[in-house]
């Protein structure tokens, strides 16, 4: 009777050691501040690089007149590159963004024609650089002479810019302030995203 009686309850103490074991183990929920956060999160720093990219890295510009055309039409959207001359100088041909010289307020977008210490003249609607004609495969049209005889000294520093559009474009040939001084470039004109028909590098 001894032994079985010890049978039995050993029988029950091992099935009661086994029971806890076999249960599955409870799942935590995730708290409603975790599952906030995981969103929250990725648009906070989304936000952050589309800043960091607009302010320090790009420029959106959008083109309303035709200065430039047929480079540039009345109405393209063009990202420019704020640190393309970070560590390389503007070169002749470089489609440009940069606060009007009579006013800051309103920024232009022209190409570069004259370099620092340069001679530019104007004569007969040509451009002669420093006494050697300018190659301008470019230009829409020709000019209407309307302005000629002229000669400009481009200081160190500084920049001389026309539009593409010569009938058309309010550039250096008119403005008090002649030139573009190369600390207030804004960036370089990479390529024309819209409208779609226009997609082109510059």
């Amino acid at each position: 009777m001894q032994n079985q009686d010890f049978q039995v309850e050993n029988f029950n103490e091992t099935t009661y050691d086994k029971g806890p074991s076999e249960q599955p183990p409870q799942q935590q929920e995730p708290s409603v501040f975790r599952e906030i956060m995981s969103w929250v999160i990725p648009i906070v720093v989304a936000v952050a690089l589309v800043f960091v990219l607009k302010t320090y890295v790009i420029i959106n510009a959008n083109v309303p007149t035709g200065s430039m055309e047929n480079t540039i039409m009345t109405g393209d959207n063009l990202i420019g590159f704020r640190l393309a001359y970070k560590f390389s100088d503007p070169q002749r041909g470089d489609v440009i963004i940069f606060p009007a010289p009579d006013n800051p307020q309103e920024k232009y977008i022209k190409r570069i024609i004259g370099l620092p210490g340069e001679t530019v003249t104007i004569e007969d609607a040509t451009v002669y650089i420093d006494g050697e004609v300018l190659e301008e495969d470019y230009l829409p049209e020709e000019w209407v002479v309307m302005n000629d005889d002229l000669e400009y000294q481009v200081p160190e520093g500084c920049y001389f810019v026309m539009g593409d559009n010569r009938n058309n474009s309010e550039d250096a040939r008119y403005w008090t302030n002649t030139y573009v001084k190369g600390e207030d470039i804004i960036g370089k004109a990479l390529f024309i995203y819209w409208p779609f028909s226009d997609f082109k590098g510059l």
